[in-house]
């Protein structure tokens, strides 16, 4: 049911596509229903989001630098320089790469927040949907209803009968679990601590233990399938709601390169995300294994595309309306990114998961735990190993069976509506 009125709704998404693409899904609906749909975005974002029919209003997050900045060029700069990192065990990552990520994330929280006041008092929004992994004290202090949308797996979601966020471990045996958990206490525990400090002091509640984020007294959402989320132990409250999917119509339509239309056994689509894609070395790795097999590929080649040579059998550009290109691909090879694993679950793709950070690992496990595909270790795999798993996935008939019955009933009931009309309830009454 749609409001009765007009509703200003800001989104205010994390600087990158993934969260980025999410709320244009649902931004999208909520324009064509009659709503003004305003985006607080990124500087280097400014003009991506105008000529798909939203409003824009710009923030920095960092200083200004000196040169011009590509789209989440922060991001991509700060991933490059860390990539080392990525071939660390998961636990290892949290003192070499998951703290300084939430630290970044906590400075650019400090640094916008007399701009996102601005922001709120020029708007007016009615209400205010975020899609960030931190705070933003003006957010929760803004007097606003809002909306958190978390586009991360859902072990962002604590539970104790569930593996600990950005571990990738599985969810039996336990084996593990207690070591990650107090290793994540110890690295995090007094950043938690001055952030829960910060927040408080500018008008917004504390934060729950160790959380970097609130949950909203109004609404919460995330993106995860059915067939794919976790068993818990104890029931989020009730402003939880899961969206099974959050597909945007948004994007240009896509025509198969001539190239990739004939020959070939497999038609295979090649993402590593925006900021997993930027480790070139890997990416050139895959294409000399992938170039000596008898399928075919679509590469999204990512803003080091320069530097990354095709083969033959591949055809691949810097970015790629992704949406528009997972229905025509028989299999995905993923980075694991929260995105493109729920997109491949709306089109019904088996996926081949290589992760690299953050709650990638999670999405690998899940994926290949319940045999949605085949989790393996980005930079150890034999070229067999990879291979091999294209082979088997291509010629699991059950497989495609089971994926295209997901597919068919997420597509009949769209996650971006879902998400559009309860946005929708909160502002015909806030207290809902």
């Amino acid at each position: 049911m749609a409001s009765s009125r007009s509703l200003t709704v800001a989104f205010f998404p994390e600087g990158a596509f993934g969260p980025t693409n999410n709320c244009a899904g649902i931004g999208s609906v909520l324009a064509r229903r009659g709503h003004r749909v305003v985006f607080i975005l990124e500087e280097s974002f400014a003009g991506t989001l105008e000529p798909k029919g939203f409003e824009e209003r710009l923030m920095r997050l960092t200083p200004k630098p000196e040169v011009e900045e590509e789209p989440g060029q922060f991001w991509k700069d700060f991933i490059r320089d860390t990539a080392p990192q990525f071939r660390r065990p998961t636990i290892e990552q949290l003192e070499g790469l998951i703290r300084p990520i939430w630290e970044e994330l906590i400075a650019g929280s400090r640094f916008v927040n007399p701009r996102l006041e601005e922001i709120f008092d020029e708007v007016r929004p009615d209400i205010i949907v975020q899609d960030n992994v931190v705070a933003f004290a003006a957010v929760a202090a803004s007097g606003r209803p809002w909306v958190r949308i978390v586009s991360c797996n859902p072990l962002e979601l604590a539970d104790p009968d569930l593996p600990p966020v950005f571990s990738g471990y599985p969810s039996s045996p336990r084996s593990g679990w207690s070591e990650f958990q107090r290793e994540y206490r110890r690295v995090h525990e007094d950043l938690w601590s001055g952030f829960d400090e910060f927040v408080a002091a500018n008008g917004a509640p504390h934060l729950p233990n160790l959380a970097f984020i609130h949950q909203s007294a109004h609404l919460n959402l995330y993106v995860y399938p059915a067939e794919a989320d976790y068993d818990r132990s104890r029931p989020l409250a009730s402003t939880w709601h899961r969206v099974e999917s959050c597909v945007r119509d948004t994007e240009s339509s896509f025509e198969l390169p001539e190239g990739l239309r004939d020959g070939g056994e497999g038609l295979v689509y090649l993402s590593l995300g925006s900021l997993g894609s930027a480790d070139v070395e890997l990416m050139n790795r895959l294409v000399e294994v992938l170039a000596g097999t008898p399928h075919r590929f679509i590469v999204s080649k990512g803003p080091q595309h320069e530097l990354i040579e095709l083969a033959d059998n591949m055809w691949g550009q810097e970015y790629l309306p992704q949406p528009s290109i997972l229905p025509m691909v028989d299999l995905v090879i993923t980075h694991g990114g929260n995105n493109t694993v729920t997109e491949s679950f709306h089109f019904g793709k088996p996926m081949i998961c290589l992760p690299l950070f953050w709650d990638q690992y999670d999405n690998a496990q899940r994926v290949d735990e319940l045999g949605f595909g085949i989790r393996l270790p980005s930079y150890t795999f034999e070229p067999e190993d990879l291979t091999g798993a294209i082979d088997r996935l291509l010629a699991d008939d059950p497989l495609r069976t089971r994926m295209k019955a997901i597919a068919e009933r997420l597509q009949a009931a769209p996650g971006t509506e879902e998400a559009a009309g309860l946005i929708e309830s909160i502002g015909r009454d806030p207290q809902e």
